[in-house]
């Protein structure tokens, strides 16, 4: 099948290096790109939509103009905040940029076209408890895990394991710590926290999903920090290309069509035994560094797929 008509749409910040590796890709190719950010919106990008079959109009930001009726692909990496005229009161800012937010990602998220990924469906991926359910119904193996505010529940969790446990974000990024039972106080009760089991590992793999296309990376940790969490220390890290089992290749495909990705950064344990463990997913997780490391063809992968306009499911 013949790769789609019309153009792609890039909504991220204007800094984004990551997308523009995409975006020369598809500029080689004679793809036409519309970059935006919906921080541009409403003083620098103009929207007129009107309701026919879908919203037909366009977006303009005062040089070009995308038909929003012509676009075969959205690159939805990392748009900011709307960036609203000053003097406007709380009150006024508060209203404007909920109308903005509605109005303006609502036209545009409403594009029956191949999106990487829907602001929607990565939503919903990013909740650590929603894909640690999901995983785990489909045997991805994660650690066991409790999410608690309560110190006596996060005690007995960890008496139950019997070994040491960890403790990640559940929202923003921040350090996997172990951390000592005998300390949890009345301030676990400030808000939920995350505690799972720890799990040997030989190493962990990195492995970036885009389509049907899988990119997975070996990495080692060279210090005692980054074996707790490789992200604190990249200096001492080394990657190495490897194959995912196909048994794993098939879960992972599941889970990507169980919450309508066409994109994911997947963080596995390889124990000593072998054995893959889901850790969690990032659906608009970073990958630049692992092309850079490995040479693996990731932002070339992207631009295939946005080009293409679909999945190679989608026939």
């Amino acid at each position: 099948m013949a790769a789609a008509r019309g153009s792609v749409l890039v909504l991220t910040n204007q800094l984004d290096a990551t997308a523009d590796s995409v975006v020369s890709r598809l500029n080689d190719r004679d793809v036409p790109v519309f970059r935006c950010d919906s921080a541009e919106f409403p003083q620098e990008l103009t929207l007129s939509a009107t309701l026919a079959d879908g919203w037909a109009g366009v977006l303009d930001n005062g040089v070009r103009q995308l038909d929003l009726s012509d676009v075969r692909a959205v690159y939805y990496r990392r748009p900011e905040e709307f960036r609203l005229p000053g003097g406007m009161s709380e009150a006024e800012r508060q209203f404007a940029a909920a109308q903005s937010r509605a109005g303006f990602l609502g036209v545009v998220a409403s594009l029956p076209c191949l999106w990487v990924n829907h602001p929607a469906r990565e939503q919903q991926a990013n909740y650590k408890p929603w894909q640690l359910r999901v995983a785990h119904g489909l045997g991805l193996n994660p650690p066991r895990s409790i999410v608690t505010n309560d110190p006596a529940a996060g005690r007995k969790f960890a008496a139950d394991i019997g070994a040491p446990i960890i403790t990640k974000s559940l929202g923003s990024p921040v350090d996997t710590v172990v951390v000592d039972p005998a300390e949890f106080d009345d301030s676990v009760r400030l808000c939920a926290h995350l505690f799972q089991e720890w799990v040997d590992k030989a190493h962990e793999v990195r492995l970036t999903v885009v389509g049907s296309r899988f990119f997975a990376v070996e990495i080692h940790a060279g210090s005692d920090a980054a074996r707790v969490d490789w992200r604190t220390d990249y200096g001492s890290l080394a990657y190495r290309p490897t194959v995912v089992p196909e048994a794993v290749r098939r879960r992972v495909n599941a889970f990507m069509d169980h919450f309508g990705l066409a994109f994911g950064a997947f963080d596995f344990i390889v124990t000593p035994e072998g054995t893959w463990r889901f850790l969690e997913v990032n659906a608009n997780g970073q990958w630049q560094w692992i092309e850079q490391e490995t040479s693996l063809p990731i932002a070339r992968g992207i631009a295939d797929l946005l080009e293409k306009g679909r999945t190679d499911d989608d026939q």
